[in-house]
């Protein structure tokens, strides 16, 4: 499938465009935050401590330092997004690089390997991933490595997965017969029917990396304070509703919005990505 008429489906996908749009906007946000905040995230003013939404222009109020909501949630998009990407990446390259071994290698290693995913799989990611944070202390890194090591195991048994189902298709017994190293048959045909599997789980696991930021913001494991975060507005938001319920509800509004949208792009590429829609020409 070329990536022109990928683009083409793209478009005509109500759900992926929707995903798509609401995925750029939440990036855009984070990239321009320092233009978009209306006020320093961090800067403290005492007697501004809980402004009503409106107050002194502050259009979602102040919290219980007299700081900014809306550019707190807005400075907190970097954060998030940023802990949620790193995390994913790292499960693509450690998850992807086991999967693809272990699906074509097969045999003992194969064995071995998944049986140590296995593991790991049947623990739910966020104990996993408290489990970690526990051990290296509670940072922005510590997230990033911890939700990285939570979500591995699905990248590798997805990128297993499709590389059993192609390492014994006909074009691959053809390039062993000419004499292609084990290294070219990954490069060039095993991978590029991995990878649209990998990016549909990749979309997901964004999703789940956002969710599961604030979560762990929320236990207060995340990024630790004055650093804003959506998972550290939760927190404040929890102990302060009743001062500055603002706080905690467009706080959980911001990663509602993340969640969907790429939840919607999400399934909106997989239906792209099937092979039997392409094959149908729908």
């Amino acid at each position: 499938m070329h990536v022109t008429s990928l683009i083409r489906r793209l478009r005509t996908n109500t759900l992926a465009s929707i995903g798509a749009v609401g995925i750029v906007l939440v990036v855009l946000i984070a990239i321009f935050a320092p233009i978009i905040a209306p006020f320093d995230p961090n800067a403290m003013q005492t007697t501004l401590r809980f402004a009503p939404a409106g107050a002194t222009g502050r259009l979602l109020g102040t919290d219980e330092f007299g700081r900014d909501v809306l550019s707190r949630i807005i400075w907190g998009s970097r954060v998030s997004l940023l802990v949620a990407g790193v995390s994913v990446v790292i499960a693509t390259a450690l998850g992807g690089l086991l999967g693809v071994i272990a699906g074509f290698v097969a045999g003992r290693f194969d064995m071995v390997a998944m049986r140590v995913v296995d593991v790991i799989f049947a623990i739910p990611a966020l104990m996993v991933a408290l489990g970690v944070v526990g051990l290296l202390g509670p940072s922005a890194t510590s997230v990033m490595i911890a939700l990285g090591v939570a979500y591995t195991p699905l990248f590798a048994r997805v990128a297993r997965s499709a590389v059993i189902g192609v390492r014994t298709q006909n074009f691959v017994e053809a390039a062993r017969t000419m004499g292609a190293s084990n290294s070219r048959i990954i490069r060039e045909d095993i991978l590029p029917n991995v990878l649209p599997l990998v990016m549909v789980q990749v979309t997901a696991s964004l999703a789940w990396g956002v969710l599961d930021e604030a979560a762990l913001g929320f236990l207060g494991l995340g990024v630790q304070p004055p650093t804003p975060s959506w998972g550290a507005l939760l927190t404040t938001g929890r102990q302060f509703f009743y001062q500055s319920p603002s706080i905690p509800l467009f706080a959980g509004f911001a990663v509602l919005l993340a969640v969907f949208a790429f939840n919607l792009f999400g399934d909106g590429l997989r239906d792209l990505l099937d092979p039997r829609a392409w094959n149908r020409g729908e």
